[in-house]
């Protein structure tokens, strides 16, 4: 663009001077026609064939001139095409690789995320399975609960288990049976005071979940009345069978095992609660059973500990007459090494003498007087 407007600059003369050659001659051929004259128009009409063969050859020379430009225009367009071309496929090639980067990128964060997700899916599967089993052992369980004999079975389990991981096994018993016929779930076997004492497990369910299930004033007033009722029975009843003078303790334990029943006992059913105490039957659930047992455990290791005590008072008096018969012996053994004593200095005041006189005698001379001199001296060493 810029070489078409430089050839139309240059040659804008040129074009002028051939458009105002072209007006003159219209100029003249006018004037000729007017005046009419022979010798008017030839000249003209050789100013006319000179001046198309001037505008002719301006022409030729202009056509030329402009292909020259045009090709030269084509050149510099193609070469511009070629520039824009080679621009355009290398910004074309850098959006190719940061979109291949950008797509590599995602390739990965997506493989990244679709393991994340199967992994949490596997995770869930097996929450559904955990929770697929669960429902079943609660199926279980409220089937097993609907059961009298088996909810009273399930309570008895219960109190097994808190029991034998408490305490040592020559402290309780289970299924014993005591002097009156009745069989007791489990008997703590406690030393004087307090003695033996009973624990009976009761799961007074139906009472309680016609507490719970009642829509109006009229249906709960009845649910209370029948788990009051029902609570009632049980502690007179352990209270009869399992609380016999001279043979078992003076109180027992009913054990719920169900911590609801319990919350519900104590918060809304003190008056029943009274009844237990003034009826010496302590109610208990997992977790209170769980420390009374903790309590009893103690009791018994202080039974122990005074029995051992005893085992030990009793073993310090031995000990303590065998100390006097070391001190009489060590007595005794004191005198006959003081007489031993004795002995070896008389020994040793035997043996300076004799020391002494074996001196005297390697001092002898072999003289018959001296000899008569030396035999009264030792003599008198005698």
């Amino acid at each position: 663009m810029q070489s078409l407007s430089n050839f139309i600059g240059s040659h804008f003369e040129a074009i002028a001077l051939g458009i105002i050659f072209l007006l003159f001659v219209l100029n003249a051929c006018l004037l000729i026609f007017r005046r009419g004259g022979q010798s008017d128009m030839r000249v003209f009409g050789d100013v006319l064939l000179r001046g198309q063969a001037e505008l002719a050859g301006r022409l030729t020379q202009l056509g030329e001139y402009s292909a020259r430009e045009q090709n030269k225009i084509a050149a510099a367009i193609n070469e511009q095409k070629l520039a824009v071309l080679k621009i355009m496929d290398e910004k074309l090639l850098a959006v190719t690789k940061s979109v291949g980067e950008g797509l590599q990128q995602n390739t990965a964060k997506t493989a990244e995320t679709l393991t994340d997700l199967r992994e949490r899916l596997a995770k869930i599967d097996v929450a559904q399975q955990k929770i697929s089993s669960l429902s079943e052992q609660v199926v279980s369980l409220q089937e097993v609960l609907s059961n009298k004999q088996a909810r009273g079975a399930f309570g008895e389990i219960q109190l097994n288990d808190l029991v034998t991981s408490i305490l040592p096994p020559n402290a309780y018993e289970f299924q014993m049976v005591l002097s009156n016929g009745k069989r007791a779930d489990c008997v703590l076997k406690l030393p004087n005071p307090p003695g033996t004492i009973v624990i009976d497990s009761k799961f007074p369910l139906e009472s309680y979940q016609a507490l719970r299930n009642a829509s109006d004033d009229r249906e709960k007033a009845e649910a209370e009345r029948f788990f009051r009722a029902s609570v009632l029975k049980h502690i007179k009843d352990i209270a009869e069978k399992y609380i016999i003078q001279g043979e078992t303790a003076e109180s027992a334990l009913m054990f719920l095992p169900s911590e609801a029943i319990y919350a519900e006992l104590h918060a809304n059913f003190t008056d029943v609660v009274e009844v237990s105490y003034r009826s010496k039957v302590w109610i208990v659930s997992p977790t209170t059973l769980m420390a009374t047992l903790n309590t009893v455990r103690a009791v018994l290791k202080d039974a122990r500990m005074r029995e051992q005590a005893g085992v030990i008072q009793k073993e310090v008096g031995t000990l303590i007459e065998d100390i006097s018969r070391l001190d009489s012996r060590i007595e005794s053994l004191g005198r006959h090494f003081k007489q031993a004593g004795e002995d070896i200095d008389n020994i040793k005041v035997s043996s300076s003498k004799i020391g002494r006189r074996i001196q005297r005698i390697e001092n002898i001379e072999l003289g018959e007087a001296a000899a008569h001199q030396a035999l009264p001296q030792l003599a008198n060493d005698d």
